[in-house]
């Protein structure tokens, strides 16, 4: 079945959740550099990153399809958790999150014909308190090193979390209703 669209995303939770909607789709990989400008705000920033993954991948799309990107950033007293840089990073990471809430952002981009729509999904996550010795198991386990604000909700992480106020599917990486509605009020998908 030929595709209607492509993913511009490397993460294996996106194409998995994706997959969900039962629409052909082929993965462009575009490499978009993940930093936040002097100034920005965290609601700024990851939209941005979602139009320019989104605006990459379609420059480098083989096929003259809809491109669809998204990037997910976890908040916690206004400050963006990025991926932890190590293993000190990411306990911190944890202690700072442990027996509170935070907001996971996750801004998903739709680029075709020179034109980029979008929508933004904020979940609030509730932690329960977690121990020391919890922490350093759950980063042991290698779970964490590479995710947003240091933890999968659909993974090992998933333990701590006390409640979500939100989208499930957005705190993985893509949010499910609202990505399809996007690509049905731009033309991707029919009715």
């Amino acid at each position: 079945m030929e595709p209607l669209f492509y993913l511009a995303s490397a993460s294996p939770r996106r194409r998995e959740l994706l997959a969900l909607l039962e629409q052909p789709f082929e993965l462009v990989l575009p490499d978009v550099e993940e930093r936040r400008r002097p100034g920005e705000t965290a609601v700024d920033y990851v939209q941005r990153l979602a139009r320019d993954k989104a605006q990459a991948g379609a420059a480098l799309a083989p096929r003259p399809l809809p491109v669809l990107a998204g990037d997910t950033i976890v908040v916690v007293d206004g400050e963006v958790l990025e991926k932890p840089e190590g293993r000190a990073h990411g306990l911190a990471m944890l202690r700072r999150l442990s027996g509170r809430s935070h907001q996971v952002m996750t801004a998903m981009a739709l680029a075709w014909n020179g034109r980029c729509e979008g929508v933004l999904v904020t979940t609030e996550v509730t932690f329960r308190p977690m121990t020391e010795a919890e922490m350093a198991r759950y980063w042991d386990s290698g779970e964490p090193a590479d995710k947003a604000g240091g933890y999968g909700i659909q993974g090992l992480g998933g333990r701590f979390v006390a409640r979500i106020d939100g989208s499930y599917s957005a705190v993985v990486g893509l949010p499910l209703v609202e990505t399809e509605a996007l690509l049905r009020s731009c033309g991707v998908l029919s009715a």
